[in-house]
């Protein structure tokens, strides 16, 4: 256990000039050892971390982490940087590097150390001793706990001050702000960390396992301590949650506050004492991943935010939760806490979501719940079925079934292999919808009634709109049955056979008998109604169908078009008319991705540094007709981004249909071209899609401003800057 560092694996003089070098060099040093059987794989998982949030922390800390099964046993290599490395960070690039890798199954035990770990980043102490130890041998005792650190205040007298004092001075200060931002007034956050004095103040031990503070000796004078309880959490659960934690402990200490946190982290939680609860002031929640058990905190003043938050300006929240708890600012009371479906309790829609969300905000997180499972089958069914035109012509949609007759020599039959696995991953489509935005309501309990409405849908031909129903329904009707009271002898078999009994009958019932056939119907209306379009008024169809796909960016008004255009072309013989609505869809969709990417990257100073990001894998989205793409421009800039985007593709739509370009494919982007009548004039169509979205954007925001983190002088607004971005990023260490 103490050897998951070594000598070895310590770095003080690490040259790499990317994250990507620095994880690389780190992680060689653990495959000399053993301790990771296949680099590439390894540095494969350390990526897919690192692209779901930075992994950088203010204080110059970079801690890229992952579980692999490439990783042998829990190791961590450290590397310092002289001239310092970008991890995502707000105040810049980190010159201690951390890399943790745990592997796949990592016991309890090992977590431990590594949650440890995590928690000593912010001693400024602890820091301010690797800035200056000058060899990996003491450098690896330090980060085991071998060997304490010097206090920062008494470095200059110790024995081994030429070890911890030179040169530490100005990163000390940065670390201490990682400890305590937004505590200044308060004062002596470092000092407390841990000491009597901070025991004494809280009136318990730091681990927060117990409630006898006001037993404690403390009945003189002042008045009554506030308290809160606090939820870290984040994907990996390995470094960020317990940082967090420690961060809000320090600046509750710094700031008189008694603040118990429970970390929802990878070796599991414990959860708080209710009493402890219910004695709480105030609640914070930090965290990337839905806070398991939520509606335990309901009922109190709440603070709702990521988990960089948490670690970075930990006092912010504090003083935050204490003036909402000065206004009487609370969430709703949950039903079962009240003892039954009090008044108090809100609706399901009510009590879902984040803190603040209104009814509209939630609707759209589901249904781009349901969008989001379903966009994967879109592309694998529809670039199959593309391929499959393209190996065998158009004919291939009457070919036998592979099950009867594949010669496995003959083009045609694997041409007709490929069409027919796609037309079967497309046969998924509105039940993986129905059941994923039930998934979104509900949690897991949700996807059985789910996956039946959408297969109802499909039954009683209600298609997507039916699909879209079904989920609704589903999850509605879980969460009101998941909210009746029930004995406990009962709630053993409630998940496995009474929820998704009760709801799945309910579902079926309602899309078979009472909705099912009107949304058919009204399916039906529309699509004749647009069809009614066609002819002379093909570039008035095109344009609309353009504004359509532009309007959510693959949300519901774009899903409509979608499936209008794919049920036209989804017939034996389709027409010219419906391949050339399908031409002017695929069109449209992959404007406001391709034009996002382009106007980030010729006016890269009105967006943030997220922004930029998401505009490099933007192209690729773009180009493989994935409009989703757009989402977090959109998401951190409606009315200047939509717009925009909504009037290139217009324009596109418009085009395309005017120069007769034709698609015999549902999905694929740029890649089916070959599958496209006219296709350099279907070219000529986006580009001139994406100059205009581009252009429009670029102008609306430089009539606002540049973006705040844009240049490099303005620190503070950069953190404000990220936390936006961090909000806007759909989920989510």
């Amino acid at each position: 256990m103490s050897e998951m560092i070594t000598a070895d694996l310590v770095d003080l003089d690490l040259s790499a000039d990317s994250k990507q070098a620095a994880a690389r060099s780190l992680a060689g040093r653990m495959a000399a050892l053993g301790r990771v059987t296949d680099l590439d794989g390894f540095l494969a998982d350390v990526a897919a971390r690192e692209a779901q949030a930075p992994t950088g922390l203010d204080g110059g800390i970079g801690i890229p982490h992952c579980r692999s099964t490439h990783v042998t046993e829990p190791t961590l290599a450290f590397g310092r940087s002289a001239a310092g490395i970008d991890f995502g960070a707000p105040d810049g690039p980190a010159d201690l590097v951390f890399l943790i890798a745990a592997p796949a199954g990592a016991d309890d035990a090992h977590l431990t150390i590594l949650s440890a770990l995590a928690r000593r980043l912010m001693d400024a102490d602890f820091t301010a001793a690797l800035r200056s130890v000058r060899h990996p041998a003491a450098a690896a005792a330090l980060i085991r706990g071998d060997r304490a650190p010097e206090p920062a205040a008494d470095s200059t007298e110790g024995a081994e001050s030429t070890d911890d004092t030179e040169g530490t001075e100005g990163k000390a200060g940065k670390e201490d702000k990682a400890g305590k931002e937004g505590t200044e007034g308060a004062g002596g956050a470092v000092e407390a960390v841990g000491s009597p004095a901070s025991t004494a103040a809280d009136g318990r031990p730091s681990d927060g396992t117990s409630d006898e503070r006001a037993g404690s000796g403390g009945e003189a004078a002042g008045p009554p301590v506030f308290r809160i309880v606090a939820v870290t959490s984040c994907p990996t659960g390995i470094a960020h949650t317990y940082m967090a934690a420690e961060a809000l402990e320090n600046a509750g200490r710094a700031a008189g506050v008694e603040v118990v946190v429970e970390t929802q982290g990878s070796a599991g939680f414990t959860r708080l004492d209710p009493a402890v609860i219910a004695a709480a002031d105030g609640v914070i929640f930090a965290h990337d991943v839905p806070v398991r058990d939520k509606d335990r905190f309901a009922g109190k003043p709440t603070v709702d935010v990521r988990v960089a938050a948490g670690i970075n300006r930990p006092g912010e929240l504090i003083d935050e939760v204490r003036r909402k708890a000065a206004r009487g600012e609370t969430t709703p009371a949950a039903a079962h806490a009240a003892g039954a479906g009090g008044a108090g309790a809100g609706t399901p829609v009510e009590r879902s979501g984040e803190r603040g969300d209104g009814y509209g905000t939630k609707l759209r997180t589901w249904l781009m719940s349901g969008v989001s499972y379903m966009v994967p089958f879109v592309a694998a069914g529809g670039l199959l079925i593309a391929l499959g035109f393209a190996i065998g012509g158009y004919r291939i949609d009457k070919a036998p079934s592979v099950v009867d007759h594949f010669v496995w020599t003959q083009a045609g039959s694997w041409a007709a292999l490929l069409f027919q696995i796609g037309q079967v991953a497309f046969a998924f489509l509105v039940p993986v919808l129905a059941g994923y935005i039930a998934y979104g309501m509900a949690d897991r309990p949700g996807l059985v009634p789910g996956f039946v409405g959408g297969s109802v849908a499909l039954t009683v031909d209600a298609g997507f709109l039916g699909g879209l129903a079904a989920g609704l329904i589903s999850g509605g009707v879980v969460m009101a049955v998941q909210r009746v009271r029930i004995p406990a002898v009962m709630r053993g078999i409630m998940p496995v056979v009474v929820i998704p009994l009760l709801s799945s009958a309910v579902t079926g019932f309602l899309m078979f008998v009472v909705i099912g056939k009107p949304i058919a119907t009204a399916q039906r209306a529309m699509t004749d109604w647009l069809s009614d379009l066609t002819g002379t008024n093909a570039v008035l169809l095109g344009a609309l169908l353009g504004l359509m796909m532009c309007f959510d960016l693959g949300g519901p008004v774009n899903k409509v078009a979608y499936t209008f255009a794919t049920a036209g072309i989804a017939v034996s013989d389709p027409s010219g008319s419906t391949m050339k609505i399908m031409g002017a869809v695929m069109a449209a969709g992959m404007v406001p991705p391709l034009a996002m990417a382009l106007a980030t990257t010729v006016r890269g100073r009105l967006f943030n540094r997220t922004e930029r990001e998401n505009g490099k894998a933007a192209w690729v989205l773009g180009l493989s007709f994935i409009t989703e793409g757009a989402i977090p421009f959109a998401a951190a800039d409606p009315l200047r981004v939509i717009p925009s985007a909504m009037a290139g593709g217009a324009v596109t739509g418009a085009l395309s249909m005017a120069f007769g370009a034709t698609l015999r494919a549902p999905h694929g982007g740029i890649f089916v071209v070959p599958l496209i009548g006219n296709p350099l004039l279907y070219l000529v169509a986006i580009a001139a899609g994406v100059v205009t979205t581009t252009a429009l954007v670029i102008v609306l925001k430089t009539l606002r401003r540049p973006a705040p983190d844009a240049t490099a002088g303005a620190s503070g607004a950069t953190i404000g800057q990220e936390d936006s971005a961090d909000v806007a990023q759909p989920v989510t260490v």
